[in-house]
């Protein structure tokens, strides 16, 4: 099931406009954060720039995809490991660095996305990205095929960090299973599975979700909805207005002293 899969059968459900804050890959698992109605306007603003997830990686193969339901391209030998062997190897891809995404990504090229060429069988040459490893940590060590979690930045394939990765073990690998386990701030134990979406819904309210955004609650909002600029010398870059516990607007910072209106969300 694709993530617009699931948006499809939620908004058949609730008959409301339905968005996502980040696509999840049809074979993986996890957190997928779905905004409802008028929240729909918060996605920019949901989508984090921080993921974490539990991941699995396979020493030994290559695949066309960069993970287990491809075909497989290459074969090499895995020579012992140890966690000693690769925690050092995973603690390599900590902080800034770059990374090429897969020709199986949705990324545009032409107005067409690297996975419609990839099913054409062409390949193109994609410009690599700047990414971020904030945490990354071997969690369990079998024959072949270790599990690891990591935290990154949005935009950083798990995929072509697994074959990286097994690059710098002197091999080739691949990702056989990926678990989100948290977007922004929203962890696993928050959500429910679509089923229980469907029947019995527990909706979380944005407001909490917003913790990257400053909050300022208004007693009287006319100056918002006339799209007036406020006035206030403060460094954060977005402000959120909040009236009756409901998020109203977000204002982005002009200059020094002064926000002005970016998006209604009434």
């Amino acid at each position: 099931m694709t993530s617009f899969d699931v948006c499809a059968k939620i908004k058949r459900q609730f008959k409301v406009k339905v968005g996502h804050t980040g696509t999840l890959d049809p074979m993986a698992t996890g957190v997928m954060v779905v905004v409802l109605g008028n929240h729909t306007k918060l996605v920019p603003y949901l989508t984090s720039n921080k993921k974490t997830y539990r991941a699995t990686c396979r020493l030994g193969i290559k695949t066309d995809t960069g993970d287990v339901w491809g075909k497989v391209i290459e074969e090499a030998a895995v020579s012992t490991m140890t966690e000693k062997k690769i925690q050092g190897v995973l603690d390599q891809f900590l902080g800034t660095t770059s990374q090429t995404p897969p020709m199986v990504s949705a990324i545009k090229v032409d107005g067409k996305k690297l996975y419609e060429y990839a099913r054409e069988g062409k390949t193109l040459e994609v410009n690599s990205r700047t990414i971020t490893i904030d945490y990354i940590q071997l969690t369990s060590l079998q024959e072949n095929e270790f599990d690891f979690e990591v935290t990154v930045s949005a935009g950083t394939y798990i995929r072509t960090l697994c074959e990286d990765i097994g690059e710098r073990l002197n091999t080739v690998a691949t990702m056989s299973s990926l678990d989100r386990t948290k977007s922004g701030a929203v962890t696993l134990d928050m959500c429910q599975t679509l089923q229980e979406a469907m029947e019995t819904p527990h909706w979380h309210q944005p407001l909490p979700l917003l913790k990257e955004i400053r909050q300022i609650e208004v007693d009287d909002p006319t100056f918002i909805y006339h799209g007036k600029r406020y006035h206030a010398a403060m460094e954060e870059p977005l402000i959120c207005f909040v009236y009756q516990n409901q998020p109203l607007a977000i204002y982005k910072k002009e200059n020094e002293t002064t926000y002005k209106s970016e998006r209604g969300l009434w």
